[in-house]
């Protein structure tokens, strides 16, 4: 035996004695039965409860219980998704997203670049018949792997995608927003029920975890009722030729592209709808970026609780995502609220005699991994998607109400949901598991 076993054998019978000694060489038998009886779930190897491996918690009650091991499925048991486009938001987020997903996995790419494709496809492990033209529908039906296609391209060609989606029997999870007219948005809610597919539309910030918070705290009561509500989400824009700033694809400016996060946000938040609106757009004159969308957009939204919605938007300011909620005995201020990183939250309220200002510490998750991975279960099981076609139809009837406001510098009414139910939530599926 050399001299450093015979060190660590030392150091290990002065710790624990011959049971740990024993555990730690894995020596069997009479040795390990003479030390401490092991406990019922091993403390550092885990124990196997239904599909998952678990440990006991480690720490003591000052604190908080480390969170389980991830359980992913087993690849061959995950839903198969085709990224159809493949622009900034599929390659930067999108597909690096699926590493970190559990129960989706890409399996084929549609685009009208082929190179590109090909190129992607060799990264990401997806075979080279896998690979389509956006006129190569028939070709993509045929291959079983793919059970579900992620919508990516710019929103003026959406609903063409999604028909043809529904049309070859494929589930649709589509970007915000949804389309560019509430007609088109209808259209595609139709064409999927009638090709009984799911079709989601892709609100990320509903599945992230500090936005998901704010709307338990907020619906709680435990800081009173809400009152005010403010939100903004801006950042600068250049390259004119980008399909952003034309109307046809984009069909609108930042309030379609980024506003869409603070009116949806809202609406989540409270889970009632807004029975007015009033809007101002300012574009900058002579900017060839805004010939024909609009730059800024500033909207107030009126809600049958009294509670008044106070949103921003803008392509010409320093990035800034906010989202401010005022009750009746304090106030939530979450930064970065809108963003793909870096969210963080205060909570503002009377403790004594002393206001009290506290930033709960949460887990950072992959918004992407989770909005796939919800979309997957949702398939899985037979369910409905938290933000379904209606939550996205109901986003564009009020944009067009904004817009329209903003025409007519008088406050537009908002009519009854068409289509939905009434209550909370009206327009959106089964809450959320809180445990996720």
């Amino acid at each position: 035996m050399s001299d450093d076993i015979r060190l660590s054998r030392r150091i290990l019978l002065a710790a624990g004695g011959a049971g740990l000694t024993g555990a730690a060489f894995g020596l069997g038998g009479a040795r390990a039965a003479s030390g401490p009886p092991a406990p019922s779930v091993p403390a550092d190897t885990g124990a196997i409860q239904g599909e998952r491996i678990v440990f006991p918690n480690w720490r003591d009650a000052g604190d908080a219980p480390p969170p389980p091991p991830p359980a992913p499925m087993p690849p061959a048991e995950r839903v198969g998704f085709a990224i159809v486009g493949l622009g900034r938001l599929s390659l930067e987020e999108i597909l690096p997203a699926f590493g970190e997903a559990k129960k989706a996995k890409v399996v084929a790419l549609m685009s009208g670049s082929p190179d590109k494709a090909k190129l992607t496809a060799s990264q990401y492990g997806i075979p080279s018949d896998a690979i389509y033209g956006y006129d190569q529908w028939d070709r993509l039906k045929a291959n079983p792997a793919v059970q579900a296609v992620y919508i990516v391209t710019p929103n003026g060609v959406h609903r063409d995608q999604v028909l043809a989606a529904a049309g070859i029997g494929k589930h649709v999870l589509c970007e915000k927003p949804m389309a560019n007219t509430s007609a088109e948005a209808q259209e595609m809610i139709e064409a999927c029920k009638r090709a009984q597919v799911k079709l989601m539309v892709a609100y990320r910030c509903q599945y992230e975890p500090f936005n998901r918070e704010v709307v338990r705290l907020a619906r709680s009561g435990e800081f009173g009722r809400v009152r005010m509500v403010e939100a903004f989400n801006g950042q600068t824009t250049a390259l004119p030729e980008q399909w952003r700033l034309r109307k046809a694809l984009a069909g609108g400016g930042a309030l379609p592209d980024i506003g869409i996060y603070c009116l949806n946000g809202v609406r989540a938040l409270l889970g009632e709808e807004p029975v007015s609106v009033q809007a101002q757009i300012v574009s900058p004159e002579n900017d060839p970026r805004f010939k024909e969308v609009e730059e800024s957009v500033a909207f107030t939204l009126r809600f049958p609780s009294g509670v008044i919605a106070q949103c921003g938007t803008s392509y010409g300011v320093h990035e800034s995502r906010s989202l401010r909620v005022h009750t009746t005995t304090g106030s939530l201020d979450l930064q970065n609220a809108f963003a793909y990183r870096g969210q963080r939250l205060s909570v503002s309220h009377r403790e004594g005699s002393h206001v009290q200002r506290d930033e709960p510490i949460l887990s950072h998750k992959n918004q992407f991994a989770l909005e796939l991975d919800h979309m997957a279960e949702c398939i899985l099981q037979d369910r409905q998607p938290r933000t379904p076609g209606e939550e996205g139809l109901q986003d564009m009837i009020l944009m067009e109400a904004i817009y329209e406001a903003a025409r007519t510098g008088a406050p537009v009414k908002v009519g009854p949901l068409a289509g939905a139910g009434d209550g909370q939530d009206a327009t959106r599926g089964p809450a959320l598991d809180e445990g996720k």
